[in-house]
């Protein structure tokens, strides 16, 4: 029998500044679990800006988009390599367009749970 995983809300009882867009909130995500795979630890509060949420919280909404069908595989494809590009890349147009449509479907739930203005 499978062991019970705790899939509870993060975030709770948190306080912080939302990010002001959805953008902010996958590439800051992104950036976090980039340093997560390079070794770093995420510790609560050690942040310059105090975010009302943990990673995990904005992986976990993803997750659950992507197996509601909300979300598609090239969404979540587009959205992990346009998070990662610096200034000096430039996507094509459809690259842009799905990025856009992956943010709009994420922008209402996570504006939701308070994590994005």
């Amino acid at each position: 029998m499978a062991g019970q995983r705790n899939l509870g809300r993060t975030s709770e009882g948190r306080t912080g500044v939302p990010f002001a867009t959805t953008a902010d909130a996958v590439v800051w995500y992104i950036q976090c679990q980039s340093a997560r795979d390079g070794g770093a630890r995420f510790t609560s509060g050690l942040g310059q800006v105090p975010r009302p949420c943990a990673p995990d919280d904005i992986a976990r909404e993803v997750l659950r988009l992507h197996r509601r069908k909300i979300l598609r595989l090239s969404h979540l494809r587009i959205m992990g390599r346009l998070g990662r590009l610096d200034s000096t890349q430039i996507p094509c147009p459809h690259e842009i367009d799905l990025w856009n449509e992956a943010l709009d479907r994420l922008s209402t739930p996570l504006r939701t749970k308070g994590i994005v203005e």
